[in-house]
């Protein structure tokens, strides 16, 4: 691991935090009812996770491009996974914005605004041989994604 700004953590962290910045000015109908009741531990750990991984992701230069390796295809997977995070929430800003469409899955993947991201970053902690990062990413996965479950359960009960 070597110390160093990671031009790829700061574009994954601008495609992460610009559509989330846009949601709140959107959010899903009756959103607040469901979020006053987010289990205490899922969010610690999500917080965490939040705060972690948007640091590690910056302080770590191993995440940017370098030679051609097996080790790129996490890379490349991972870019990907972050597209379909950009397309997830296209397809929700266009939308009616129900809890439904925010908690809905996309290409067979469930809660796919959680879950994409979560997913592409553990990816870049592969790529980059990066432990840290790794465990950040699934102590935020477990809070978030955990979250977002417990939100769409409840929402698919209140139908």
């Amino acid at each position: 691991m070597h110390f160093g700004f990671s031009y790829i953590g700061l574009l994954y962290l601008v495609m992460l935090m610009t559509p989330n910045i846009i949601w709140t000015k959107h959010q899903p109908k009756d959103y607040e009812k469901y979020a006053k009741n987010e289990n205490r531990i899922l969010l610690m750990m999500e917080r965490f996770g939040e705060i972690a991984v948007s640091c590690l992701v910056l302080i770590f230069s191993d995440f940017n491009i370098r030679a051609w390796s097996n080790w790129s295809w996490c890379l490349l997977i991972s870019f990907g996974l972050m597209v379909l995070y950009e397309i997830y929430w296209v397809r929700y800003f266009r939308s009616e914005k129900t809890m439904g469409d925010f908690y809905s899955s996309l290409l067979g993947v469930p809660v796919a605004g959680a879950t994409l991201p979560v997913a592409a970053f553990f990816l870049l902690a592969i790529y980059g041989k990066n432990i840290f990062l790794a465990l950040a990413v699934i102590i935020l996965g477990v809070g978030h994604i955990g979250i977002h479950l417990m939100h769409r359960e409840e929402a698919n009960a209140n139908k």
